[in-house]
Parts: structure tokens; sequence; C-alpha cells
């Protein structure tokens, strides 16, 4: 079904993408294939405030939206495509009167589409279990985009100046069985300093949540742009399975993301290889001595990381 191909010069597409930052970063490779093979179209995503971000300063998105019911009337995009599952999300998608609505067979309100899209098994050709990655890019294929390899993610930000090398800690997550104890991260803190000659700085979204770590840098409740540049100019990264963690793959960064709560198959580090994933059940079962290892062989195996560059 290539409807891609069917549209005008110049058309305007809008991607309807609520909720998670993780799930916001792992649309951006989706972006860049349908960006790839129509270069014309103009691409707008309505996304929440607080992730709005993500894509700002990527070359592919032309407009952001804010998550409302009336974002796109005045657009008037020829295609719309649900990526969210939710109530708010389909009837967006529905008030858009865009030509061509399209939303996951498998998700409520399909009386409000008219292009259902299949199942990423079904599009891809397996009965795997998909990366949120593979089940976004799914709707570009079914679509009309070629079937290719998926991308990396495409995020922009500015490191910050710092005079020394630095490891971002990230200790906090949505829920308490993805959460790594305080802790464990300490006494890793303390390693970071001793054996790798690093600064770590911990992050996290209020003072409160990252009182116990008050004896290092910390930076609370930043604007999501900060957070990414910090992000961006790490030597290393740590982090529970959440946001962040997806923001350090999207960056290249290498490091350690810590899995327990949720599964690795769905969510773990899209294409970035020197990001190691432990996984264990409870995640407070992984001890420091096998992280730290793992950050080691990760500064032995990739001393030095530039910037990932993006196509323009």
């Amino acid at each position: 079904m290539d409807i891609l191909s069917s549209l005008a010069t110049g058309s305007r597409v809008a991607l309807v993408r609520l909720r998670s930052m993780g799930d916001c970063v792992l649309t951006t490779p989706s972006i860049r294939l349908l960006k790839a093979y129509r270069p014309d179209v103009q691409i707008g995503v309505v996304v929440e405030d607080r992730f709005r971000d993500v894509y700002t300063d990527n070359p592919d998105v032309a407009v952001l939206f804010p998550a409302s019911r009336s974002a796109l009337l005045a657009w008037h995009p020829a295609l719309t495509i649900n990526l969210h599952g939710g109530t708010r999300s389909a009837w967006i998608t529905a008030l858009s009167f865009s030509r061509w609505r399209a939303g996951f067979a498998h998700y409520r309100f399909q009386g409000l589409y008219n292009l259902p899209l299949p199942r990423a098994q079904a599009v891809l050709g397996t009965e795997r279990p998909v990366h949120t990655a593979e089940h976004v890019a799914s709707a570009m294929f079914h679509l009309g985009v070629p079937q290719t390899e998926i991308p990396a993610a495409s995020l922009y930000a500015t490191p910050p100046a710092k005079p020394r090398p630095y490891c971002v800690l990230h200790p906090q997550a949505t829920a308490p069985e993805k959460i790594w104890p305080a802790a464990n991260f300490l006494t890793l803190a303390e390693r970071i300093t001793k054996y790798l000659d690093m600064e770590p700085v911990f992050i996290g979204a209020n003072t409160a949540e990252l009182a116990p770590f008050a004896q290092y840098a910390t930076v609370a409740g930043a604007p999501l742009k900060d957070a990414m540049g910090l992000i961006s100019g790490a030597s290393l990264f740590v982090g529970n399975d959440s946001g962040p963690a997806h923001l350090a793959a999207g960056f290249g960064r290498r490091g350690v993301v810590l899995f327990g709560g949720s599964d690795p198959v769905t969510w773990a580090p899209w294409r970035c290889p020197h990001l190691q994933q432990i996984v264990t059940t409870p995640v407070a079962s992984i001890p420091v001595d096998k992280v730290f290892a793992a950050l080691q062989s990760a500064c032995l195996q990739y001393p030095t990381i530039p910037p990932r560059e993006f196509p323009q």
C-alpha cells in the first residue's frame, strides 16, 4: 500500500506521538526513513510539551504541534499517522481531517481511520517480538517506504563546556521495580571518580529524588534540551531503563543500562553497541562489580567516541 508515493509534491504528513520520552526518541528513526523516501514532504509531529525538545533542531521535522484536538486543523496534512493507541491521539488524528488517516488495526477506535496498519510482525515477516523502533518503522514500510535497515535515533543538542570528562548517572525510573538501589549508585560513583578519573553527575526530575547523591554534582529538573546536551557530551552514561537511557543511545554514548522490570527485547538501547544492557530480575540484585566491570570494558573498547554525526 504505497500511499506515500501517491502524495503530491510538498505534501504535509503529521505524526501523532504522545506519551513517553523513550517512545519519542524511538520515533526519530522512522522520521528519518520517511524523509529519506520523500525528501519533499513536510513532516509535522504532535507531541506533548514536556517531550517536544526530542525533536527540536531535527532537520527532518518541519513543525511541532501541541497535543490538542485542534492542533492540525490549520496545517491541513494530507496524511496523519497515529503512532499512539490512546483516546486523545485517536481524536487528534480524526479531527485533523486529513484525506488519509492511519492507525494500528489492533488499537481502539478503528472507525476513525481509513488506513488500518497491520501488526509489525505481519509487515516485517516475522513472529518474534519486535523492538519499539521496529514497531514504529513498520508503519512507514506498510505505507510505502521500502523496507531497509532501521537507522539509529536522530537527536540534536549542544554539549556543555566542562573542564574534565564526566559520567552522567540517572538513578530514577517510572516504577520501583526498575530502580537500582541508591547505595549501589553511590558505590559506583566512588569508583568512577577514583579509578576512571571522571566526575559523576547525577540527573533527575527534582531535588528530592537526588538528595541521596548530594555529595556529587547534581542536575535536578533541568529543561529537556539542557539534559540532552549534558548526556550528549558525557564520556559515560549509567542509568535505569528510562527515557534518559534512550537519549544516551541516541547520542551514541558508551556505558550501561540496567534492566529488571521491563522487556529489553522491546526497550533495549537502539543501535548503540557500546551502551551495554545488564538484565537481571530483580534489578536490585545486579552487583556493583558487574556494572563497574562493564564500564571499564567500555572505556577500553571505545576509548573515545565523538558525537554522532547525522545526515543534514
